[in-house]
């Protein structure tokens, strides 16, 4: 019994009821009953964690986030994460947070992680990072890949965010776990397949307004290309290192 993880839980339905969002949920079935796994999310909007907990509500089971260690600071946000157990990520030295990973995988958790590392500008699935497969094969868990859909409408990068009633549908597809028994870069390919055929497959039965920002280039919307969205978050890593750079105190530590 988890009282504190349970009171979100509701708390969340809530908003969602209140929001009028429409989930469609399948492969479901593929979250196991007891056992650790990696569950590699597609990220597209802010809310993504909170959508991507539905399905493995079936078996009644709980997510462990990997979070920017950001979220943890803040004093609303911080005390319900640490309550909820999620695991805080420190982007400059990530070995503490890879081990509590590990750690809870081999105690039987499921792990949630964006395999993408950040909000997809374009809205199609971006180059992996390698750790999820690497926690998979080191912890001998599988690896269940979970698509969202229509999560981007919600609220996400560079876009107002839309909380009032809005009765955003919200695709959620679970797929068949992959097992850790090829190669890390092998297996963070296959991974990467299998989330690209799982978000086109809930994108079919999907209604796109034509240019809309939330719409794909490639289903005729306004959002940009891959290309020109990996250039934009390029830019932005670019304009936020030169910063830190710049701060006060920065010529004082470097002894400059």
């Amino acid at each position: 019994m988890e009282p504190v993880y349970r009171t979100i839980i509701g708390l969340a339905r809530t908003v969602f009821f209140l929001e009028g969002l429409k989930f469609t949920v399948t492969g479901d079935e593929n979250i196991p009953a007891s056992g650790g796994a990696v569950l590699a999310v597609n990220h597209t909007g802010y809310m993504d964690f909170t959508y991507a907990g539905l399905p493995v509500r079936t078996p009644k089971r709980y997510i462990r986030f990997m979070a920017k260690s950001e979220v943890f600071d803040n004093k609303i946000s911080g005390p319900i994460m640490r309550a909820l157990k999620h695991i805080p990520v420190d982007r400059a030295a990530g070995a503490d947070s890879y081990q509590a990973a590990l750690e809870y995988l081999q105690r039987g958790e499921l792990v949630g992680v964006y395999p993408e590392a950040t909000i997809s500008r374009s809205f199609e699935i971006k180059d992996l990072k390698s750790g999820a497969a690497r926690m998979a094969i080191e912890a001998g868990v599988p690896i269940i890949p979970i698509t969202i859909w229509g999560a981007q409408r919600v609220w996400t990068k560079g876009h107002p965010k839309r909380l009032g009633r809005t009765n955003t549908p919200i695709s959620i597809a679970v797929g068949t776990p992959i097992q850790p028994d090829q190669p890390v870069a092998d297996l963070t390919a296959e991974l990467k397949k299998t989330m690209q055929e799982l978000l086109h497959g809930l994108q079919e039965d999907y209604t796109h307004e034509p240019g809309a920002y939330w719409v794909p280039a490639r289903l005729g919307g306004g959002a940009p290309t891959l290309e020109e969205a990996d250039a934009m978050d390029a830019t932005e890593i670019a304009e936020r290192t030169a910063r830190r750079q710049t701060a006060p105190g920065d010529q004082d530590d470097t002894g400059a």
